[in-house]
């Protein structure tokens, strides 16, 4: 019942202004006036017209461009009239708002559980002669059908007049529910259930507040295809090439375009969609009632320091609130310029508007409209007003003049090895920024092949190819040279050798058509590589160089592409093995210092090397006689100790561990000799720095 209050409360505070209105507002519509497509999939629509008094105006949209409208629409009322409010359809959950009225009808309930939901109200039913009664509720029965088959059916239990009756649901051929109010919940529940299922399209409404006639304009971005461009280049030899570009653009739009002034845009601005259209809920706690003695919610003292600044603050709060009034004055006063409340308006032409692109937004757009340029981006304003019926597209003649272009043709390998391609050094003379599109090539007459342009701004160089050129060909040849050894260098106990490796490419051009022609062959660019010939490039992009070679017909060019590269290399003067030093030793570009200081080395540790050598000897003596000794300790373990062979042994074994000591005397000696050497070997190449 509550429920129910408040519903019925709702809808009388409804009704009240829609009452209000009925001889009030106007309702009318703004015809389309102006168009700009964008290249980043977005479009930019204007509205004017003129309203009289207080007027609504009324639109209508798809669901799904709700969110770029309350994103971006910008509403003005010119002539000293005020923009009230724009209103929508709500897209608050179905589930949501038929929760709202009396009897819920979320789950698709049954004929049985929508009388349980109204338990208690009185309803007229045709069963089949017409009863009156109170629902005291719904049960299930079984029911015996035939011998063997068991049913369950409903029944409706009432209290009438006569007492209480139970009717069963299926003999029921009407129901009236007595309670008129409950009677219109139920049928505007059945409403928005209807309305669901035509939710894809939205009216919005603009109110206007003032008086007389005035002009009125309302703007805003909605999705839409990317327009596109296509070029056609005829190419002749006794004329420039001509340029003829085309805009496709495409009305997805649920209006027709009359007589739109129509703007395309290329460039990159940012563009993003947000949900602003489905209402937002924020689930709160539920904090229940206290019922029993337990911890009751805590106060606490405040810090004293805290405190002070506070009372700090009082003292000057009067006068910050007189500041404040006073910056909430001048806010009310830009916000009622804005919407055009209180404040006369600039009366502009509707010829002064057609000189404006997007002015009426920003200065900025405005001043770079009348140039072409809008910061990064840039305009093409269509001259002639464009018709175009929606779920329609179009050509649009957006560029149509002679421009500056070069026949040469284009060789690079990797794109076909034996003939390289017709193509046009391309210069865009016009004022206009070419965007991204196919180019048709016609040369002479006829068709040529197709190309494709990047964007292009005024001004600027790019090369097209759109053929195979099959008179042209080249034969590229690769030729190598050995490495070449430019300085050594002692340092530290390093050598450092720079070497010097060189490659080239010699092509050979054959021109078998009439003309000469400007081959430009394409080389990659390597950054650990230098180029030597030509010393600089006739063009150079990221990635490649780009050679200009003039063929003659029948006159076989050549062209050569010399490169090298010189590499540092650092080797340890320990790890060289005798025949590295060997070719160091003979090589001509090393200083005889240099080569005096190897020798040194290769001395020393050559030296070196034999004490090495002996010390590993006496070591591997020592283990031969331990083993020796091993068997000899078997033996004697089985021999009587006065044997002559047990006394031999013994003797052998004493002079073994004599020629041990003496071994491991040696050994001593010849370690320390070698951590000598090793250090006086170590200190000399630390101590190296020889050119």
């Amino acid at each position: 019942m509550y429920r129910r209050s408040v519903c019925l409360a709702v809808l009388f505070a409804v009704a009240m202004p829609l009452a209000a209105y009925a001889d009030g507002p106007q309702k009318t519509t703004l015809p389309l006036k102006k168009v700009v497509l964008f290249s980043s999939g977005v479009g930019f629509f204007e509205l004017y017209g003129q309203v009289d008094g207080d007027a609504t105006v009324e639109m209508k949209f798809n669901v799904d461009d709700i969110n770029d409208l309350l994103k971006s629409m910008v509403v003005q009322d010119l002539d000293g009239g005020q923009v009230s409010t724009v209103t929508y359809g709500s897209k608050d959950p179905i589930t949501k708002t038929l929760k709202s009225f009396s009897i819920d009808l979320t789950t698709n309930p049954t004929l049985a559980q929508l009388l349980g939901q109204i338990r208690g109200e009185r309803v007229v039913l045709d069963a089949p002669n017409e009863l009156s009664g109170i629902i005291l509720g719904v049960e299930t029965r079984k029911k015996k059908i035939g011998e063997n088959e068991i049913v369950e059916i409903d029944v409706l239990n009432l209290l009438t007049d006569q007492g209480l009756r139970a009717v069963s649901l299926d003999s029921v051929g009407r129901i009236k529910l007595a309670n008129e109010k409950l009677d219109a919940e139920l049928r505007k529940a059945l409403a928005v259930l209807a309305s669901a299922h035509a939710a894809d399209k939205k009216s919005v409404e603009l109110s206007f507040l003032g008086k007389g006639t005035r002009r009125v304009r309302v703007g805003y971005i909605q999705e839409t295809p990317v327009w596109k461009t296509t070029y056609r280049l005829v190419l002749a030899d006794d004329r420039k090439p001509l340029l003829q570009g085309w805009a496709i653009v495409e009305n997805t739009s649920e209006e027709d375009w009359s007589n739109v002034r129509l703007a395309l845009v290329s460039g990159r601005p940012i563009s993003f969609t947000m949900d602003l259209y489905q209402p937002l809920y924020i689930p709160r706690p539920e904090v229940q009632l206290e019922l029993y003695a337990s911890l009751r919610p805590q106060t606490y003292g405040q810090d004293l320091a805290r405190k002070g600044m506070e009372f700090a603050k009082k003292a000057a709060a009067p006068r910050a609130a007189m500041a404040k009034a006073k910056m909430v004055e001048r806010r009310l006063a830009r916000r009622a310029n804005a919407v055009g409340g209180g404040v006369e308006a600039e009366r502009l032409s509707e010829d002064k508007m057609d000189g404006e692109a997007l002015g009426w937004l920003s200065h900025g757009v405005r001043s770079a409209a009348e140039a072409g340029n809008v910061g990064n981006l840039f305009q093409y304003a269509i001259a002639v007003p464009v018709t175009l019926p929606r779920q329609q597209s179009a050509m649009l003649p957006i560029v149509s003049a002679e421009v500056k272009g070069e026949k040469v043709s284009i060789y690079n390998p990797r794109v076909q090895a034996k003939h390289p391609l017709h193509g046009l050094r391309f210069t865009n003379t016009t004022d206009l920024y070419l965007m991204q599109g196919p180019i048709t090539v016609f040369d002479g007459g006829v068709y040529a092949g197709d190309a494709k342009i990047e964007d292009l701004p005024p001004g600027s160089q790019r090369l097209i190819s759109y053929g195979l050129d099959l008179d042209t060909e080249v034969a590229p040849r690769s030729k190598g040279r050995p490495e070449e050894l430019l300085s050594v260098r002692l340092l530290k106990g390093t050598m450092i050798a720079t070497r010097k490796y060189a490659r080239s490419v010699e092509y050979t051009i054959r021109n078998s058509g009439k003309k000469a022609k400007t081959v430009l062959v394409e080389y990659p660019i390597d950054p650990n590589w230098t180029l030597i010939k030509p010393k600089t490039p006739t063009e150079k992009t990221r990635n490649l160089y780009r050679f200009a070679v003039e063929a003659e017909p029948g006159e076989p060019a050549k062209f050569v592409v010399e490169e090298e590269r010189t590499i540092r290399q650092q080797v340890a003067l320990t790890n060289l093995d005798r025949g590295a030093i060997r070719f160091y030793l003979s090589a001509k570009v090393v200083s005889d210092k240099v080569k005096a200081a190897l020798v040194e080395v290769v001395k020393r540790k050559h030296e070196l090397q034999q004490v090495v050598v002996e010390r590993k000897q006496c070591q591997q003596r020592i283990a031969a006689i331990e083993k020796d000794q091993s068997r000899i300790r078997q033996n004697m373990s089985r021999l009587d100790r006065t044997s002559d062979v047990y006394k031999r042994y013994v003797k052998k074994f004493d002079n073994q561990e004599t020629e041990i000591e003496n071994l491991r005397s040696r050994i001593a000696e010849l370690s320390d000799k070698e951590a000598g050497l090793r250090k006086s070997l170590d200190e000399y190449m630390m101590g190296l720095d020889l050119e």
